[in-house]
């Protein structure tokens, strides 16, 4: 069940500063709730959640060949996850 939670790692350049913080970034399913993500995160990378923060990504929508609203990114849910000071997730690995 954990792994259908958490689709996969964000890693840009804003993400990986944030780890320098011990906080990760996830794309998440749209239906997960803090408490499942907390569960998740604890049973796949073994390490203790400290505090989750979830953002919802709204789609973007653009130009294409003069029609407005021909291209659409999807959008999707993000979790921010503070994990215990001192330990660490190899997301690169996973």
């Amino acid at each position: 069940m954990e792994m259908f939670i958490i689709k996969k790692p964000i890693i840009t350049e804003k993400a990986t500063d944030a780890s320098h913080m011990n906080k990760y970034i996830f794309e998440v399913a749209s239906h997960a709730s803090s408490a499942e993500i907390r569960k998740a995160i604890n049973k796949i990378y073994n390490v203790q959640v400290v505090k989750v923060n979830i953002i919802n990504r709204k789609p973007k929508y653009g130009f294409f060949r003069g029609r407005p609203n021909a291209l659409k990114t999807k959008g999707y849910k993000k979790a921010i996850v503070t994990i215990k000071e001192g330990q660490s997730i190899d997301v690169i690995a996973h």
